[in-house]
Parts: structure tokens; C-alpha cells; sequence
């Protein structure tokens, strides 16, 4: 099993120390790129998947690295629903 299929496996248990950086790695290797909303989207990023036209806003979690729960629940049901999961 791979780095990508590893980190796949271990979102899909959403863990409590999952990071922004691991989330950032996730979507990319879903084919979402990062979306610039501009200077006032604050914590939110947005990113698109290219292929698909569907987009996903996510909050960079601060003042740590580690992704709240509600965040984590909601990048995997847009995976899910996406099919890619």
C-alpha cells in the first residue's frame, strides 16, 4: 500500500490528529487545486477539482494545524457523494 492509500484509509477513520497539510495532500490527490478566493476569504480556501467542476471550501484551522471534527466530517461526505470515496 502506498503513501496515497495510506493517507485515504486513515482519513476515512477521521482521526482526531488529522492535519491541514494531510488534508491539503487528499484533495490533491482527489485533483482539487486550490481556488483563490481573494484577500478577504479570511480561513476559508476554496478548491476545485478540475475534472469534475465541483468545489469544496474548507476552514484552515487555527491557532493549530489540526482539523476540527466538523470539517473532517464534511470534506469526507463531499468525497463520498463525489464518488471518490
Amino acid at each position: 500500500m502506498g503513501a496515497k492509500e495510506k493517507l485515504i484509509e486513515r482519513f476515512k477513520k477521521l482521526p482526531k490528529d488529522f492535519t491541514f497539510e494531510e488534508s491539503l495532500s487528499l484533495l490533491g490527490y482527489f485533483g482539487y487545486i486550490r481556488h483563490n478566493k481573494g484577500a478577504t476569504s479570511g480561513s476559508r480556501i476554496r478548491f476545485k477539482n478540475e475534472e469534475t467542476g465541483q468545489y469544496i471550501d474548507i476552514h484552515r484551522p487555527h491557532p493549530g494545524s489540526i482539523m476540527k471534527a466538523w470539517m473532517m466530517k464534511a470534506i469526507y461526505q463531499h468525497l463520498k457523494n463525489n464518488g471518490l470515496i
